[in-house]
Protein backbone atom coordinates (compact mmCIF):
# COMPACT_ATOMS: atom_id res chain seq x y z
CA UNK A 1 0.00 0.00 0.00
CA UNK A 2 0.99 3.60 -0.60
CA UNK A 3 1.75 5.22 2.78
CA UNK A 4 0.81 8.90 2.96
CA UNK A 5 1.25 11.45 5.76
CA UNK A 6 -1.59 13.94 6.28
CA UNK A 7 -1.71 16.91 8.71
CA UNK A 8 -3.70 15.99 11.81
CA UNK A 9 -4.58 19.55 12.88
CA UNK A 10 -4.14 23.23 12.11
CA UNK A 11 -4.84 25.23 8.97
CA UNK A 12 -3.52 22.45 6.72
CA UNK A 13 -5.68 19.65 8.12
CA UNK A 14 -9.22 20.50 6.96
CA UNK A 15 -8.37 21.63 3.40
CA UNK A 16 -6.07 18.61 2.93
CA UNK A 17 -8.81 16.20 4.01
CA UNK A 18 -11.32 17.96 1.72
CA UNK A 19 -8.97 17.68 -1.26
CA UNK A 20 -8.28 14.00 -0.61
CA UNK A 21 -12.01 13.34 -0.31
CA UNK A 22 -12.63 15.12 -3.63
CA UNK A 23 -9.88 12.98 -5.13
CA UNK A 24 -11.81 9.83 -4.17
CA UNK A 25 -9.92 8.76 -1.06
CA UNK A 26 -11.43 7.72 2.25
CA UNK A 27 -10.71 10.02 5.16
CA UNK A 28 -11.00 9.65 8.91
CA UNK A 29 -14.33 10.25 10.58
CA UNK A 30 -12.97 11.28 13.97
CA UNK A 31 -10.07 13.58 14.78
CA UNK A 32 -8.69 11.04 17.24
CA UNK A 33 -7.92 8.54 14.47
CA UNK A 34 -4.19 8.48 13.74
CA UNK A 35 -4.25 5.94 10.92
CA UNK A 36 -6.81 4.66 8.44
CA UNK A 37 -6.65 2.21 5.55
CA UNK A 38 -8.38 2.80 2.21
CA UNK A 39 -8.28 -0.73 0.76
CA UNK A 40 -10.12 0.14 -2.44
CA UNK A 41 -7.42 2.63 -3.41
CA UNK A 42 -4.59 0.67 -1.75
CA UNK A 43 -3.57 3.64 0.39
CA UNK A 44 -2.77 3.94 4.09
CA UNK A 45 -3.07 7.41 5.65
CA UNK A 46 -1.15 8.51 8.75
CA UNK A 47 -2.33 11.65 10.56
CA UNK A 48 0.70 13.44 11.98
CA UNK A 49 1.76 16.82 13.33
CA UNK A 50 2.37 19.06 10.30
CA UNK A 51 5.86 19.93 11.56
CA UNK A 52 6.83 16.25 11.73
CA UNK A 53 5.65 15.14 8.29
CA UNK A 54 8.80 16.12 6.38
CA UNK A 55 10.92 14.15 8.87
CA UNK A 56 8.81 11.01 8.49
CA UNK A 57 8.83 11.26 4.70
CA UNK A 58 12.57 11.90 4.54
CA UNK A 59 13.17 8.76 6.62
CA UNK A 60 11.57 6.65 3.88
CA UNK A 61 9.01 5.17 6.32
CA UNK A 62 6.26 7.03 4.49
CA UNK A 63 6.10 7.41 0.72
CA UNK A 64 4.71 10.93 0.39
CA UNK A 65 3.14 13.59 2.57
CA UNK A 66 1.14 16.79 2.58
CA UNK A 67 2.64 19.67 4.55
CA UNK A 68 3.54 23.35 4.19
CA UNK A 69 6.46 24.60 2.11
CA UNK A 70 7.52 26.61 5.15
CA UNK A 71 7.55 23.50 7.35
CA UNK A 72 9.54 21.53 4.78
CA UNK A 73 12.24 24.19 4.52
CA UNK A 74 12.28 24.83 8.27
CA UNK A 75 12.78 21.13 9.00
CA UNK A 76 15.88 20.79 6.85
CA UNK A 77 14.65 17.28 6.03
CA UNK A 78 15.89 15.34 3.03
CA UNK A 79 12.60 15.74 1.16
CA UNK A 80 11.44 17.77 -1.83
CA UNK A 81 8.31 19.45 -3.12
CA UNK A 82 6.63 17.59 -5.98
CA UNK A 83 3.23 19.33 -6.25
CA UNK A 84 1.91 22.69 -4.96
CA UNK A 85 -1.70 22.45 -3.75
CA UNK A 86 -2.81 26.08 -3.70
CA UNK A 87 -4.25 26.34 -0.19
CA UNK A 88 -2.94 27.52 3.20
CA UNK A 89 -0.98 30.30 1.49
CA UNK A 90 1.11 32.56 3.70
CA UNK A 91 3.91 35.13 3.46
CA UNK A 92 6.91 35.31 5.79
CA UNK A 93 8.26 38.77 6.59
CA UNK A 94 10.61 40.55 8.94
CA UNK A 95 9.11 43.16 11.27
CA UNK A 96 10.46 45.57 13.85
CA UNK A 97 9.85 48.92 15.52
CA UNK A 98 9.84 51.89 13.13
CA UNK A 99 13.33 53.26 12.55
CA UNK A 100 15.19 50.09 13.59
CA UNK A 101 15.87 48.69 10.11
CA UNK A 102 14.59 48.91 6.55
CA UNK A 103 15.57 45.50 5.19
CA UNK A 104 17.62 42.35 5.64
CA UNK A 105 20.87 44.21 4.90
CA UNK A 106 20.44 46.15 8.17
CA UNK A 107 20.19 43.07 10.39
CA UNK A 108 23.91 42.46 11.01
CA UNK A 109 24.57 42.04 14.72
CA UNK A 110 20.88 41.97 15.64
CA UNK A 111 18.75 39.21 17.14
CA UNK A 112 15.77 37.78 15.26
CA UNK A 113 12.97 35.95 17.10
CA UNK A 114 10.90 33.43 15.15
CA UNK A 115 9.05 30.13 15.28
CA UNK A 116 10.79 29.11 12.04
CA UNK A 117 14.46 29.09 12.92
CA UNK A 118 15.50 26.98 9.92
CA UNK A 119 13.89 29.31 7.38
CA UNK A 120 15.28 32.47 8.94
CA UNK A 121 18.80 31.11 9.47
CA UNK A 122 18.94 30.02 5.82
CA UNK A 123 17.62 33.36 4.58
CA UNK A 124 20.15 35.31 6.63
CA UNK A 125 22.99 33.06 5.50
CA UNK A 126 21.92 33.38 1.86
CA UNK A 127 22.22 37.17 2.21
CA UNK A 128 25.52 37.04 4.10
CA UNK A 129 24.01 38.48 7.29
CA UNK A 130 25.58 37.72 10.66
CA UNK A 131 22.62 37.80 13.05
CA UNK A 132 21.45 35.67 15.98
CA UNK A 133 18.23 33.67 15.73
CA UNK A 134 16.09 32.93 18.80
CA UNK A 135 13.46 30.21 18.54
CA UNK A 136 10.07 30.95 20.10
CA UNK A 137 6.87 28.91 19.86
CA UNK A 138 4.16 31.34 18.80
CA UNK A 139 3.26 34.95 19.71
CA UNK A 140 6.64 36.27 18.58
CA UNK A 141 5.27 39.84 18.37
CA UNK A 142 5.99 40.36 22.09
CA UNK A 143 9.68 39.46 21.69
CA UNK A 144 10.62 43.03 20.75
CA UNK A 145 8.64 44.61 23.59
CA UNK A 146 10.21 42.25 26.13
CA UNK A 147 13.72 42.83 24.80
CA UNK A 148 14.32 39.27 23.60
CA UNK A 149 15.03 40.44 20.06
CA UNK A 150 15.14 43.58 17.92
CA UNK A 151 13.54 41.86 14.92
CA UNK A 152 10.87 39.20 14.48
CA UNK A 153 10.17 36.95 11.49
CA UNK A 154 6.69 35.53 11.17
CA UNK A 155 3.71 34.83 8.95
CA UNK A 156 2.03 38.08 7.90
CA UNK A 157 -1.53 38.17 6.59
CA UNK A 158 -3.26 41.50 7.31
CA UNK A 159 -0.50 42.91 9.54
CA UNK A 160 -3.03 43.88 12.23
CA UNK A 161 -1.31 41.99 15.07
CA UNK A 162 2.02 43.59 14.12
CA UNK A 163 0.58 47.10 14.16
CA UNK A 164 -1.09 46.40 17.49
CA UNK A 165 2.36 45.48 18.85
CA UNK A 166 3.88 48.69 17.46
CA UNK A 167 5.78 46.90 14.68
CA UNK A 168 6.05 47.39 10.94
CA UNK A 169 7.01 45.03 8.11
CA UNK A 170 10.42 45.65 6.59
CA UNK A 171 12.18 44.49 3.42
CA UNK A 172 11.09 41.93 0.86
CA UNK A 173 9.22 38.73 1.83
CA UNK A 174 11.41 35.96 3.20
CA UNK A 175 9.30 33.37 1.37
CA UNK A 176 5.84 32.54 0.05
CA UNK A 177 4.38 29.32 1.41
CA UNK A 178 1.44 27.05 0.64
CA UNK A 179 0.42 23.43 1.11
CA UNK A 180 2.51 21.02 -0.97
CA UNK A 181 3.00 17.32 -1.61
CA UNK A 182 6.49 16.14 -0.67
CA UNK A 183 8.60 13.06 -1.28
CA UNK A 184 12.02 11.92 -0.06
CA UNK A 185 14.72 13.50 -2.21
CA UNK A 186 15.82 11.10 -4.94
CA UNK A 187 13.27 8.48 -3.91
CA UNK A 188 12.88 5.50 -6.20
CA UNK A 189 10.22 2.83 -6.15
CA UNK A 190 9.31 -0.32 -8.01
CA UNK A 191 6.91 0.01 -10.92
CA UNK A 192 3.83 -0.86 -8.84
CA UNK A 193 4.53 1.67 -6.09
CA UNK A 194 5.57 4.35 -8.57
CA UNK A 195 2.33 3.95 -10.51
CA UNK A 196 0.38 4.51 -7.27
CA UNK A 197 2.37 7.69 -6.55
CA UNK A 198 1.69 9.01 -10.05
CA UNK A 199 -2.00 8.09 -9.78
CA UNK A 200 -2.22 9.97 -6.49
CA UNK A 201 -0.63 13.06 -8.05
CA UNK A 202 -2.92 12.89 -11.10
CA UNK A 203 -5.96 12.76 -8.84
CA UNK A 204 -4.88 15.83 -6.89
CA UNK A 205 -4.03 17.66 -10.11
CA UNK A 206 -7.52 16.78 -11.33
CA UNK A 207 -9.02 18.34 -8.21
CA UNK A 208 -6.96 21.49 -8.71
CA UNK A 209 -8.14 21.82 -12.30
CA UNK A 210 -11.76 21.09 -11.34
CA UNK A 211 -11.60 23.87 -8.76
CA UNK A 212 -10.04 26.31 -11.20
CA UNK A 213 -12.23 25.78 -14.27
CA UNK A 214 -15.91 25.54 -15.16
CA UNK A 215 -17.53 24.03 -18.22
CA UNK A 216 -19.23 26.58 -20.45
CA UNK A 217 -21.87 25.74 -23.07
CA UNK A 218 -23.50 28.17 -25.46
CA UNK A 219 -25.12 28.52 -28.89
CA UNK A 220 -23.91 30.98 -31.51
CA UNK A 221 -24.29 31.85 -35.17
CA UNK A 222 -21.74 30.23 -37.49
CA UNK A 223 -20.52 33.63 -38.69
CA UNK A 224 -19.65 34.54 -35.07
CA UNK A 225 -17.94 31.24 -34.29
CA UNK A 226 -14.35 32.42 -34.70
CA UNK A 227 -14.93 35.35 -32.33
CA UNK A 228 -16.61 33.03 -29.84
CA UNK A 229 -13.82 30.46 -29.99
CA UNK A 230 -11.27 33.22 -29.40
CA UNK A 231 -13.09 33.95 -26.14
CA UNK A 232 -13.33 30.27 -25.14
CA UNK A 233 -10.31 28.43 -26.60
CA UNK A 234 -10.54 25.65 -23.98
CA UNK A 235 -7.53 23.65 -22.90
CA UNK A 236 -6.91 22.25 -26.38
CA UNK A 237 -9.87 23.38 -28.48
CA UNK A 238 -13.62 23.67 -27.88
CA UNK A 239 -16.18 21.10 -28.98
CA UNK A 240 -18.41 22.49 -31.75
CA UNK A 241 -21.61 20.72 -32.88
CA UNK A 242 -24.20 21.77 -35.48
CA UNK A 243 -27.70 22.56 -34.23
CA UNK A 244 -30.97 21.62 -35.90
CA UNK A 245 -31.54 25.25 -36.88
CA UNK A 246 -29.29 25.92 -39.85
CA UNK A 247 -26.58 28.49 -39.25
CA UNK A 248 -26.29 27.80 -35.51
CA UNK A 249 -23.74 25.70 -33.58
CA UNK A 250 -23.39 24.55 -29.97
CA UNK A 251 -20.01 25.16 -28.33
CA UNK A 252 -18.55 23.59 -25.18
CA UNK A 253 -15.24 24.57 -23.58
CA UNK A 254 -13.50 24.76 -20.21
CA UNK A 255 -12.91 28.33 -19.01
CA UNK A 256 -11.21 29.76 -15.88
CA UNK A 257 -13.85 30.05 -13.15
CA UNK A 258 -12.66 33.52 -12.08
CA UNK A 259 -13.22 34.83 -15.63
CA UNK A 260 -16.52 33.05 -16.33
CA UNK A 261 -18.84 36.03 -15.78
CA UNK A 262 -16.77 38.33 -18.00
CA UNK A 263 -16.62 35.70 -20.74
CA UNK A 264 -20.38 35.22 -20.57
CA UNK A 265 -20.86 38.99 -21.00
CA UNK A 266 -18.50 39.05 -24.00
CA UNK A 267 -20.21 36.05 -25.61
CA UNK A 268 -23.63 37.62 -25.18
CA UNK A 269 -22.35 40.84 -26.74
CA UNK A 270 -21.40 39.00 -29.98
CA UNK A 271 -24.75 37.22 -30.19
CA UNK A 272 -24.22 33.96 -28.30
CA UNK A 273 -27.27 32.68 -26.44
CA UNK A 274 -28.22 29.90 -23.99
CA UNK A 275 -24.91 30.45 -22.18
CA UNK A 276 -24.51 28.05 -19.27
CA UNK A 277 -21.72 27.23 -16.82
CA UNK A 278 -21.49 24.04 -14.80
CA UNK A 279 -19.06 22.98 -12.09
CA UNK A 280 -16.44 20.33 -12.80
CA UNK A 281 -16.21 17.75 -10.01
CA UNK A 282 -13.30 15.69 -11.34
CA UNK A 283 -11.08 15.51 -14.40
CA UNK A 284 -7.95 14.05 -15.95
CA UNK A 285 -5.92 16.06 -18.40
Amino acid sequence: MLRIAVPNKGSLSGPAADMLHEAGYQQRRESKELRIVDPENEVEFFYLRPRDIAIYVSSGRLDIGITGRDLLIDSGANAEEILPLGFARSTFRYATRPGTATGVADLNGMTVATSYEGIVAKHLADHGIDASVVHLDGAVETAVELGVAEIIADVVETGTSLRNAGLEVIGEPIMESEAIVIRRTGATADDGAESKVQQFLRRLQGVLVARTYVMMDYDCRVEQLEKAVALTPGLESPTVSPLHNEGWVAVRAMVPAREAQRIMDDLYAIGARAILTTAIHACRL
